[in-house]
């Protein structure tokens, strides 16, 4: 994953860019205040920014809010600072932030909210390629064929998906399990990229019986979808 990094304090922006790296990430610019960060953006859309809140000519929220009001992509916004209020922490998502991290973070801590980060950011892509290949289905094949076919397939992973993020949310997963209900995300969310994958393979739509009369797209190839 390609990563920007932007904050004014030197020792801060190389710790950031250490951890980013030693998580098998490409940091393609790491810059000292919004503007350059603003030009390292439009020059490479990346999934990811890391930035600071208090920057010259260009600060976090600032640059935050240019690029929501852009139109080139939809990164994951990461803001590290010193400020800590529940105000502070408002602003910042009201900014279009996605995530907050209160200074001083250490090595340790960065690493793991970048692991969730990532999580996140695969989850995400996940979603929209999949409504990207419904669309696709949809006129390939009948908004009603296509619709029954995802229920099929998706219901299952999605629920498990849903169920995790809503008990991790909730804060009722001990910190014991937390790796292993990230992994369930991760990997229902792998099975459904599975079916986005199955979806644009698909060259000759055809329809199958599903229950009753209704019919539904095929997107097992080699064979007949059944109803479970």
């Amino acid at each position: 994953m390609h990563v920007i990094i932007a904050d004014d304090d030197p020792t801060m922006l190389a710790l950031l860019q250490v951890v980013v790296e030693q998580g098998g990430h490409e940091v393609v610019a790491a810059v000292r205040d919004g503007e350059a960060a603003w030009t390292a953006f439009e020059a490479e859309q990346v999934p990811l920014i890391v930035l600071d809140w208090e920057m010259p000519r260009l600060d976090g929220l600032g640059l935050c809010r240019r690029i929501r009001a852009s139109e080139n992509s939809d990164p994951f916004l990461l803001v590290v600072t010193g400020r800590k209020t529940r105000e502070d922490l408002l602003n910042a998502l009201d900014a279009g932030a996605d995530d907050y991290m209160s200074k001083p973070v250490t090595p340790d801590e960065f690493a793991a909210r970048l692991r969730i980060v990532e999580r996140r950011i695969q989850i995400t892509g996940a979603r929209r390629q999949a409504e990207i290949e419904l669309r696709r289905a949809r006129y390939l094949a009948g908004i009603g064929e296509t619709s029954l076919a995802l229920q099929h397939e998706i219901n299952n992973p999605l629920a498990a998906m849903l169920s995790h993020a809503a008990l991790l949310e909730a804060g009722m997963v001990e910190e014991h399990e937390k790796e292993e209900a990230f992994a369930t995300i991760v990997a229902q969310a792998r099975r459904i990229g599975e079916v986005v994958k199955r979806l644009r393979q698909i060259d000759q739509p055809r329809s199958v019986e599903y229950l009753g009369n209704a019919r539904m797209l095929d997107i097992n190839p080699g064979g007949e979808s059944k109803p479970k």
